[in-house]
């Protein structure tokens, strides 16, 4: 319930005094104290608004499947070099560098805890738009998310177990098993129909994917925004997890892209790693922390999950920015230089680590 103080004064002939009046919806109404109905707009808004979302968000990665070859997807499933490096960047990089971050600005114990519970989860399908623009490779990127996603079932619990028993028992931790399953299906579902309109239709698939990677765009601002307006009572937080939350998603990007370099694998693989070592699915940790914490403790650091989504985006921006610049000045269509190097990185790999090497069709 909610209680208003309403008062209204007229200064007409009429009228000698101060008059409060009551609106019509209130339940109590005593002097100058009315009490009405609690308003649910905001809860309305975000049920409504998360549907639409959805649906939108498995029309993308629809599209984004058209991008997918059947053929190379389950080339890197069967050699899965590039997979093997993002999930060490996934679930190796990005726990120790939440870990090493909380006890470099000595936050809160409970404010440690959400910083490892995003960077234990696995990435975001955010990714697999900017890796698109950024000319990376799809088949890995759909591979990694939905590799990640699946794998998180079990390596979320372990690596929490590991870098959280100073702070707090892990047993305290909700992991929503039937929120990673959802993931993994609005995932998984909406790409294989993707995949198979590509396979059938290739000209209509075209079409599909420069539609959907513009509708994809203009998506995660949506989201970004969206998510701003709803919790836009939650931004009392500690300066500590702004520095935090800043420094985290660019640390994920920069890691992640080389240690893909040092193992070898191409630019375009090594942007296409970068992408979905940075990006991580903030939907997923801030469920996580709504199930686990009371709100007393929510307060201090509920917002967090919201402050890392908002400069990976910046970040993501900024590496797409930074790319479409250097292609336009040292790249007229696809430079032989790229082209070299992608066929050194495929004759070394399919030598050193039989990691499978697909055709670059961007």
């Amino acid at each position: 319930m909610q209680t208003y103080l309403l008062s209204q004064q007229f200064n007409g002939s009429s009228l000698a005094e101060n008059f409060t009046a009551c609106p019509e919806n209130a339940t109590i109404c005593d002097g100058t104290s009315c009490v009405l109905p609690e308003d649910n707009f905001n809860e309305t808004l975000s049920v409504v608004l998360s549907a639409v979302l959805t649906i939108m968000l498995a029309l993308v990665m629809f599209s984004m499947g058209c991008n997918v070859e059947l053929k190379n997807f389950f080339g890197h499933i069967k050699r899965p070099w590039g997979i093997l490096v993002g999930f060490l960047c996934q679930f190796g990089i990005m726990p120790l560098t939440a870990f090493l971050l909380s006890l470099a600005f000595n936050i809160l114990p409970i404010q440690a805890v959400v910083v490892l519970i995003m960077g234990c989860c696995p990435g975001g399908t955010a990714s697999n738009v900017v890796a698109y623009w950024v000319d990376g490779d799809m088949d890995l990127s759909i591979s990694m998310t939905t590799c990640s996603t699946l794998l998180a079932m079990g390596m979320m619990p372990l690596c929490l177990f590991i870098y959280t028993k100073m702070w707090t028992d892990s047993d305290a931790i909700v992991l929503p098993y039937d929120s990673i399953g959802i993931s993994l299906v609005a995932l998984v579902v909406p790409v294989s129909f993707g995949i198979f309109v590509n396979y059938k239709w290739p000209s209509k698939a075209k079409i599909i994917l420069k539609v959907g990677s513009i509708v994809g765009a203009v998506l995660i601002l949506l989201i970004a925004v969206v998510g701003g307006i709803l919790y836009k009572g939650s931004w009392t937080i500690s300066p500590k997890l702004w520095i935090i939350g800043t420094i985290f998603p660019a640390a994920g990007y920069s890691l992640g892209f080389f240690l893909a370099r040092i193992a070898g694998l191409s630019w375009h693989r090594c942007r296409t790693v970068s992408l979905e070592t940075g990006m991580q699915n903030t939907q997923l940790c801030s469920t996580i922390v709504q199930l686990s914490f009371s709100p007393e403790q929510l307060e201090l650091m509920f917002t967090f999950p919201l402050i890392y989504s908002i400069f990976q985006l910046l970040f993501a921006l900024l590496i797409l920015a930074g790319y479409r610049l250097y292609r336009r000045h040292h790249v007229k269509t696809k430079t032989d230089v790229e082209k070299t190097e992608q066929k050194e990185d495929s004759t070394s790999n399919a030598k050193i680590n039989g990691g499978f090497v697909s055709n670059e069709t961007k």
